[in-house]
């Protein structure tokens, strides 16, 4: 690696932990590490929201599928203005009259004790596992350029977002997601130019080499469960995307993090929506690579073009396809995805392990000893990421094990809060029947394809596993419905 490129790198990586560590405050409530008392502007939330759906599953595994496949995985973005529609018009307005830092003290009010504990734990374990499968994201090209060890590079990652998301509060996630964001578009825009204009006939070669090979494609349009056709995509999209703007404590409390509603209205709609667009960006960049490695072939080795490598072509470009300076740049781009998704589900987390469990059941806790669990639980998921990241190094696609992850691991929690707010005359024990009717489904969904096999084949899950979540939550939702209505 040029000096140069590591030389942007590591400024990068200081100057965003220093700047980080510039809102540490010594007299801190739990309340400004949560929420920064709400006081933030829109504008940071709305690129901080960005930011935090970015992340590098997106900037390394979006342009791997479009590298491998076509834009099937694009119809993902296609559903996230009706998700936001959802956000804007129940949601938000609940949260903000709620008034907790938690998103998941409403199923307290609603349901009671169970239905907090029973989403606030699987949202948690979601989390400990996204960033475990971001910090691998991470070491991906620090790998492809440096040749150290994975798991050196993960350490190191994990250590220095730690730093600052503990030491910084929500205000230095915020605020170092905004100027992330800002990196991370430019980076990804760079990029494309770079890729469309090194090729002999320049753009229009792309569109044409691409459209020769159909990566163009959203999907099929069939009917089938059983593909990732076009439907599949969307109707998981849309529920996942409702999970994320919806009652994702991630993003709630952002949401809280604005001075009014209005504001945090405005956050959720600017920062969602401006996630079609750079998801574009990333597919363009994919099915960039496809024919930039059609057109130069022996720039590429055999083994990038196998199923288990697509994740590490755009690293691979990165470090032999683009000038000096620019890779420098574009790593520093896919730090600031993974630190801005990290830090966010360290800040989140601790808040929930605080908010719904330790000052749930242990009373007159001060706030010396609340910022100090604060600080305890954001290391403490930290550790358990790198963990974790060290048993999923070796995957097929970071996109395809994300994705089936979150499907098992949400276990329908969206489910239990549309029964919560849509069904008035749903009861505590009806819902608790609800849900575990949906881990019931879920489970065996999640779990059928692998384990039943011989005399038990015939009872495997037919539909696609993207389709988990879909299925889970209509369970939860309907039998707690039904059981109400006939009451």
């Amino acid at each position: 690696m040029n000096p140069v490129d590591v030389t942007i790198f590591v400024v990068y990586l200081l100057g965003i932990v220093l700047f980080g560590i510039s809102f540490y405050r010594k007299e801190r409530t739990s309340r400004d590490f949560s929420t920064g008392s709400g006081t933030l502007p829109a504008w940071v939330i709305g690129l901080s929201i960005f930011a935090t759906f970015v992340s590098s599953i997106s900037y390394l595994a979006l342009p791997g599928a479009a590298f491998l496949g076509n834009w099937n995985a694009f119809v993902f973005s296609l559903s996230i203005p009706i998700a936001i529609f959802m956000a804007i018009k129940f949601f938000i307005p609940l949260y903000r009259n709620v008034g907790s830092p938690s998103a998941y003290t409403y199923l307290e009010e609603r349901f009671g004790p169970w239905a907090k504990n029973y989403v606030a734990i699987f949202w948690l374990l979601t989390q400990v596992m996204r960033v475990a499968v971001i910090l691998y994201l991470l070491a991906l090209p620090m790998y492809v350029i440096l040749g150290w060890d994975m798991r050196l590079i993960i350490i190191i990652t994990g250590i220095s977002v730690m730093i600052y998301a503990i030491l910084g509060g929500i205000k230095a996630v915020i605020w170092t997601d905004a100027i992330q964001a800002i990196i991370l578009i430019t980076g990804a825009v760079v990029t494309l130019g770079i890729l469309m204009f090194s090729l002999p006939e320049g753009p229009r070669q792309y569109f044409e080499v691409a459209a020769l090979h159909d990566k163009f494609s959203l999907g099929s349009f069939g009917m089938s469960l059983t593909e990732s056709t076009f439907w599949i995509v969307f109707i998981y999209g849309i529920f996942i995307n409702l999970q994320n703007y919806g009652i994702d404590q991630n993003y709630i409390q952002r949401y809280m993090s604005a001075r009014n509603e209005k504001e945090a209205i405005s956050s959720a709609f600017g920062g969602g929506l401006l996630y079609i667009p750079v998801s574009l960006l990333f597919f363009m960049i994919g099915t960039g690579l496809f024919v930039y490695y059609q057109v130069y072939p022996d720039l590429l080795p055999g083994e990038f073009r196998e199923t288990g490598m697509s994740d590490s072509v755009f690293p691979y470009f990165i470090v032999n396809g683009l000038p000096v300076g620019i890779t420098g740049l574009l790593i520093a781009s896919i730090f600031s995805a993974g630190m801005s998704t990290i830090s966010t589900s360290l800040n989140s987390g601790a808040t929930v392990i605080l908010s719904d469990f330790y000052q749930r059941y242990k009373k007159d806790v001060s706030e010396k000893e609340s910022v100090r669990v604060l600080y305890l639980a954001s290391a403490l998921i930290c550790v358990l990421g790198v963990m974790i990241s060290f048993y999923i190094i070796q995957v097929e696609s970071a996109l395809d094990i994300w994705w089936n992850l979150a499907g098992i691991f949400s276990g329908g929690m969206l489910g239990l809060f549309l029964l919560g707010f849509f069904s008035k005359k749903v009861e505590n024990t009806q819902a608790a029947i609800g849900v575990v009717l949906g881990l019931l489904v879920i489970i065996w969904m999640s779990l059928s394809p692998a384990y039943f096999s011989g005399p038990l084949e015939n009872l495997q899950n037919p539909l696609h596993s993207y389709l988990t979540i879909v299925v889970g939550t209509m369970v939860i939702f309907l039998t707690g419905f039904l059981l109400a209505i006939k009451k």
